[in-house]
């Protein structure tokens, strides 16, 4: 370890930083909760869920909402990221370091297990329902749709609250107004993807969404589909943001604080 980590160090264990985990595993677990929860619910109201649209419907409808609450509440405090390839396209454009990123996903991946877990006592054994890809799908396919709508899902984040866009409203607005319109934006943009990818992918967007229910079901099948798709559209998209949208340096930040989360995604 250099003595540059060493001096870094306390500053990803800080209250500070701590309050930021704890944000994300909270978020993450309530996004979980709902979205695989909604699954099951869908599930044991209409066993054969696969040909009823209507299911498809009420869980992109639940994971919109949820999304929306689980971004909101976390924004402040630890950028209300609630995704690991959000925290990845965060940290490839510099917004957040590397380490303290790390943390960031450790605290979502044990949210969304904890979030299934959960389920599977309180619904007396209920099978964990799992994302999985189509069956006439290769898992080529399903990463590059996974891509796609986490593509979608992360630049339509980035636009809305990044204080330079906006048009005349851009740097006008107050931080509670640019955190509703990235909550709105996040459970909008999600909840369309849900709907377009549902049956193709189940949606996921969100490594953390499918780690969980797979690290409770013990079903890994396909798992990295849901992890190298996300993880490029996310950081396609925030390159993208950064380097041609908007090329100009943010704001400065201390890049060793939390405060370096500058896009509340």
């Amino acid at each position: 370890m250099t003595s540059t980590d060493r001096c870094r160090l306390p500053v990803w264990l800080s209250p500070a930083s701590r309050r930021s985990y704890l944000a994300e595993f909270i978020s993450t677990f309530f996004f979980v909760f709902a979205a695989v929860g909604s699954t099951i619910s869908a599930r044991m109201l209409t066993p054969d869920v696969t040909s009823e649209a209507s299911s498809l419907v009420a869980t992109a409808l639940a994971q919109a909402f949820a999304l929306f609450v689980s971004v909101y509440i976390a924004s402040d405090i630890s950028g209300g990221h609630v995704n690991p390839a959000v925290t990845f396209g965060l940290a490839v454009t510099g917004h957040i370091s590397v380490p303290m990123a790390l943390l960031y996903c450790i605290a979502q991946l044990l949210g969304a297990t904890f979030a299934c877990f959960l389920l599977w006592v309180a619904s007396a054994g209920q099978a964990i329902p799992t994302t999985g890809i189509g069956a006439e799908m290769t898992g080529f396919g399903g990463a590059v749709v996974e891509s796609v709508i986490t593509f979608v899902l992360v630049y339509t984040v980035y636009e809305a609250a990044d204080p330079r866009g906006g048009g005349s409203g851009g740097e006008r607005r107050r931080n509670g107004e640019r955190r509703v319109a990235a909550s709105l934006a996040a459970a909008l943009a999600a909840g369309a993807c849900v709907l377009a990818a549902g049956s193709l992918t189940g949606g996921s967007m969100n490594p953390a969404r499918s780690f969980g229910p797979a690290v409770v079901s013990g079903n890994f099948k396909n798992q990295a589909v849901y992890w190298v798709g996300p993880l490029v559209g996310a950081a396609l998209a925030a390159l993208l943001h950064q380097m041609v949208v908007f090329p100009s340096p943010f704001p400065a930040a201390d890049s060793n604080s939390t405060s370096s989360v500058t896009i509340a995604v």
